[in-house]
């Protein structure tokens, strides 16, 4: 998987676009659903991660970039993944970027890449 750029709202992966956020689960890239999460938003200011959404946890690490810091991601993901046994690592999405450009293997990923 190759991560070609990023910038505020669009993402290139593998030659295609996307300008949206996007999930990685094994391999395959595909558009974030975030409508699960949208009762939630008026508890943080913006939609968070929240366990209601289609989380790619088939993993041994999962990496959530989010944006500028703004993509809240709630303490019952951070749970669900302890209690998985999933490292999970949070990060700016540029930061996500680099950690997913050194160590894939068995890691997926949410990125959000529109703040």
């Amino acid at each position: 998987m190759r991560f070609e750029h990023f910038a505020f709202g669009s993402i290139r992966i593998d030659g295609a676009t996307y300008n949206h956020d996007v999930v990685i689960d094994r391999g395959q890239v595909r558009r974030r659903k975030k409508k699960p999460s949208k009762q939630f938003r008026g508890e943080f200011g913006h939609t968070p991660l929240s366990i209601e959404e289609k989380i790619p946890w088939k993993c041994r690490r999962l990496v959530i970039g989010t944006g500028t810091g703004a993509l809240p991601v709630m303490k019952e993901v951070k749970r669900e993944a302890q209690r998985r046994k999933i490292e999970l690592l949070i990060l700016p999405t540029r930061q996500a970027i680099k950690e997913l450009k050194q160590k894939r293997e068995r890691t997926n990923a949410v990125l959000h890449v529109t703040c």
